[in-house]
């Protein structure tokens, strides 16, 4: 959307702005049914949050889906509706906006700043990021990417190439050559 379509979509939409806890929240209903609701640092107006929220097909109110800032820590004991829980060493990727520049940022990433590269693609109009391929050192196939949409999340899948596929299936016929014997007092020793 254009700046000016953008502008004049958030002043055309029913607005309702409180501070609160040194941030400025703002919500916008739209014409349409979406929800946007905002959150600005009271001194810096720096933007902290946004995320969207829309109806259903069948007119309930959906999740809000964060567009910009951290997501929300889930409560202690809280793991959410599947309770399964994401390993907390997994990157997190996230956008994060300044006063002057967009931001994207992603987190848990333990390799040195020389393994990633950040270009940007004129012709696509995109941002990559890319990393060397140290763990395996093989080169990489295009044929074995595929990626999907659905339920507003971006899966990207990567084949593994058949020396991984092997190596791994040595490794398993290794790990069931251990025996696992069972103690007395129900703790397991490996031999």
């Amino acid at each position: 959307m254009a700046v000016t379509g953008w502008l004049e979509s958030l002043r055309t939409a029913q607005k309702t702005a409180l501070l609160q806890d040194g941030r400025r929240k703002v919500h916008y209903l739209f014409p349409d049914g979406k929800e946007m609701a905002e959150e600005y640092d009271e001194k810096t107006s720096e933007l902290l949050v946004r995320k969207w929220r829309v109806k259903s097909a069948l007119g309930a109110m959906g999740q809000w889906q964060l567009e910009v800032g951290d997501p929300a820590p889930l409560g202690a004991g809280n793991l959410g509706p599947e309770l399964i829980k994401e390993s907390n060493a997994n990157p997190i990727f996230m956008r994060k906006d300044t006063k002057m520049s967009f931001q994207w940022r992603i987190r848990n990433l333990p390799y040195p700043k020389d393994v990633y590269s950040v270009s940007v693609d004129q012709k696509e109009r995109c941002i990559i990021v890319r990393t060397t391929n140290k763990k395996h050192q093989l080169p990489l196939d295009d044929a074995l990417l595929s990626f999907a949409h659905a339920n507003c999340t971006l899966i990207i899948s990567y084949q593994k190439p058949k020396e991984v596929v092997v190596a791994e299936s040595e490794l398993q016929k290794e790990l069931k050559k251990v025996k696992t014997a069972h103690s007395n007092d129900g703790d397991c020793k490996t031999q």
